[in-house]
């Protein structure tokens, strides 16, 4: 089978384990949701691995920050972790999940924006010049040398770049782009891939998102 179908049928277990879970949660039905979590062990394990990851930011964070402060990097974690397994699956980050992420960053900038007009245009600026510095430098790439840089990655650290800002968007793509040449360097010596292979980056980029928020 080829890698896109197998990730296509991956991902589709994901959902269908997602949904079946939320059932049986609303119904109180935990002999099911043990069941769906046994017959679907990969698809747990992601979803264990977000649970974990969010875990950790709430408990070192939450005592830190402000509601909107500690709620926008919380989804950010959550869209990029969505993002990095979509990748791994499909190697490919849809344009649905790009527009939820810019949607759900409208909803959060507006109310803020209304609030406090003062703040709310400060933060604005701020997340606009990281879509900037985000996008733009993932679309020069991409416009200099298409190999292994699509167009759902630009889209999505553009996207990122309203999230983290313009401070944070360049640490993060500098901690990204470094581990992900660091990997294919180690896989390109140990002859797991070829000059011409490409690798998803999206795992790499949530490392480095990861990096710069606990950080």
């Amino acid at each position: 089978m080829a890698w896109w179908k197998r990730g296509k049928l991956q991902m589709n277990e994901l959902l269908v384990m997602i949904k079946e879970v939320m059932y049986n949660t609303a119904n109180n039905n935990i002999v099911m949701i043990i069941k769906n979590v046994k017959e679907n062990r990969k698809v747990a394990l992601y979803c264990a691995g977000l649970l974990i990851i969010m875990s950790v930011w709430f408990v070192m964070r939450a005592t830190e920050l402000s509601a909107l402060s500690l709620l926008k990097p919380a989804l950010l974690i959550i869209f990029s972790y969505i993002a990095m397994v979509m990748d791994i699956l499909t190697k490919k980050i849809p344009n649905k999940l790009v527009l939820v992420m810019f949607v759900v960053w409208l909803l959060l900038i507006l109310p803020l924006t209304l609030y406090d007009t003062e703040i709310g245009i400060r933060v604005l600026t701020d997340s606009l010049l990281g879509l900037l510095a985000g996008g733009g430098l993932f679309l020069l790439v991409y416009l200099i040398n298409r190999k292994g840089l699509g167009g759902g990655d630009v889209k999505f650290m553009a996207t990122v770049g309203l999230y983290l800002g313009f401070a944070n968007i360049l640490p993060a793509i500098l901690y990204g782009t470094v581990l992900a040449a660091l990997f294919g360097a180690v896989l390109l010596l140990l002859k797991k891939i070829g000059s011409k292979d490409t690798m998803p980056l999206a795992p790499f980029m949530f490392v480095g998102i990861m990096i710069t928020l606990f950080t």
